[in-house]
């Protein structure tokens, strides 16, 4: 069955590099697997290195750069192989260059204050433009910026948040140099995948492009920013929306869905139903777990990382068991608050391009989008935006802080937003700011953890509606928790444990990584 996944996912590959152009393309002639995934690429070795933990993480694999052509690497190995004293590690530290950690070399100073620390780190966090490598790294042709620890490429929403910080440092060439990227991405690709890796080519994640273009008009305040990202803005909606003409009642294609009454809302997918090749053992364990189908499950494993929540309760049908994840069920409210700023800022696009009837067509959208919102994922009985499930018909009954999104968006009336605020205050806040959800149950996007990103939209999001007393409380309680720990560890972390401020977060696949790109970006922006 392995081998069908392997033949099922080339395909997918050989049909997403013949619809690249010339730019992406390129990098075949001089490495003719380059853009294979690694499953594909390496197989049979993949599957050795990555089930008998040749290195502690997944990732450490699927990131090394190979130092000659794959086929001649495997051929190698088919012939060592079955030797008696054959040593798989050795023979992958012979054939592979270990991949470096950006902050490797950078010394914490804990004299320094919090922000003259992270401004220290930018250096240490910034990557030129790529040259083509034999690895997994699709080449970027310009500057950005990696988070930290294990991730050492660029990602899709985080690098929402590092540009706040790159705002307050003054590094403004290089937020556009960021958002050149991401177009580059969209342009040769189809659309921004979750990170810069080939094994990241079947899923984005949440689409924070248009805000990111918001961002850079106002620091420019100029609209030919609208103008110069125009197509790129197009290209981002066309992929999130892409089916939705040719869907019936109660019908879903993708990552769109057509609802009962006709609206239609966001969902996340994946354009894969393989094991995650940075995560291959992981995966291939939950499906032996549940029973499920392989493909279904692996469908939903990629598309919760879509979301950027992998893993979450959310996803979950027992939120204590990831073998009952469905993400691909779920109608999540953060998602569709981002879809209908991305309307708004695609009209305004249009509207600068002097496309009127186009800028009204998405407003129109925009407005539709909103009255679906209120009719599904807005819930009465708890005064708060949830996620909808399809499968069960039902509002969700894990809450969570993807309930921010909506203020932050400015989709919830003054009612809601109070409404929500209460919700806050009542069961999310803690002594280290907002938990991420209320079930505690070892994944990393649940409690005790708090995330960067969802302190500053609920602050920014309760600020829109002059909910300011409860905003500053977050954003003290959280920006004193960052600077706790940095005293006591000389480390920005991705996230914290914000109910027992004396231990870090846990959870998850992978350690507590330090770094941290979105969490300085957020630090600056709230300390300022």
């Amino acid at each position: 069955m392995i081998k069908s996944y392997f033949n099922f996912f080339a395909l997918l590959l050989i049909l997403f590099v013949s619809s690249c152009k010339n730019e992406q393309t390129a990098d075949t002639a001089t490495f003719p697997n380059k853009n294979l995934n690694p499953i594909d690429r390496y197989g049979e070795l993949l599957v050795a290195v990555q089930t008998n933990h040749v290195f502690p993480d997944g990732k450490t694999f699927v990131d090394c750069e190979p130092k000659m052509p794959s086929e001649e690497i495997l051929e190698a190995y088919k012939m060592q192989k079955d030797q008696p004293d054959f040593d798989l590690k050795a023979f992958v530290l012979e054939h592979f260059a270990l991949p470096e950690t950006p902050t490797s070399n950078f010394e914490a100073d804990t004299s320094r204050t919090t922000a003259a620390h992270i401004n220290a780190l930018w250096p240490y966090l910034k990557r030129d433009a790529d040259a083509v490598e034999n690895g997994s790294r699709i080449a970027l042709p310009n500057a950005y910026i990696v988070p930290g620890g294990r991730f050492q490429e660029v990602y899709y929403w985080d690098s929402y948040f590092i540009l706040l910080g790159l705002k307050e440092a003054g590094e403004i060439e290089l937020i556009e140099n960021i958002l050149d990227n991401f177009a580059y991405q969209i342009d040769t690709i189809g659309f921004i995948p979750n990170g810069n890796r080939t094994y990241y080519l079947g899923r984005s994640q949440p689409p924070f492009f248009a805000e990111m273009v918001n961002l850079l008009a106002g620091i420019k305040d100029d609209k030919s920013v609208y103008l110069k990202y125009h197509d790129a803005l197009e290209k981002e909606y066309a992929f999130w929306m892409q089916g939705a003409e040719g869907l019936k009642e109660s019908n879903a294609h993708a990552r769109v869905v057509k609802m009962p009454d006709g609206h239609l809302l966001n969902r996340y997918y994946s354009n894969t139903q393989t094991p995650r090749a940075e995560s291959y053992l992981e995966d291939i364990t939950t499906a032996e777990e549940s029973g499920r189908n392989p493909e279904e499950l692996y469908l939903n494993i990629s598309a919760a990382c879509e979301s950027g929540w992998d893993f979450s309760s959310r996803w979950f049908a027992d939120p204590n068991k990831m073998t009952t994840i469905q993400t691909t069920e779920i109608i999540p409210i953060d998602l569709n608050a981002l879809m209908y700023n991305l309307e708004q800022t695609l009209a305004n696009a249009r509207r600068f391009a002097e496309d009127m009837e186009g800028a009204r067509a998405l407003e129109a959208a925009a407005t539709t989008r909103k009255d679906a919102i209120d009719a599904w994922l807005w819930d009465d009985s708890k005064a708060t935006y949830v996620d909808y499930n399809l499968k069960t018909e039902a509002a969700s009954p894990t809450l969570s802080l993807a309930m921010v999104y909506p203020l932050y968006f400015k989709v919830a009336s003054p009612q809601q937003a109070e409404d929500v605020s209460k919700t806050l205050a009542s069961q999310f806040l803690k002594p280290g700011g907002l938990v991420t959800s209320l079930v505690n149950n070892k994944q990393q996007w649940d409690s005790p953890n708090g995330w960067p990103p969802h302190q500053w939209l609920a602050v920014r999001g309760l600020q829109t509606y002059g909910i300011n007393d409860l905003a500053s409380d977050i954003s003290e309680r959280w920006l004193h928790l960052n600077e706790s720990v940095y005293k006591r560890t000389g480390k920005m972390l991705e996230k914290y444990n914000v109910i027992d401020t004396t231990l870090v977060a846990g959870g998850g696949e992978y350690p507590t990584q330090d770094g941290f790109g979105w969490t300085n970006g957020v630090y600056l922006d709230l300390k300022k």
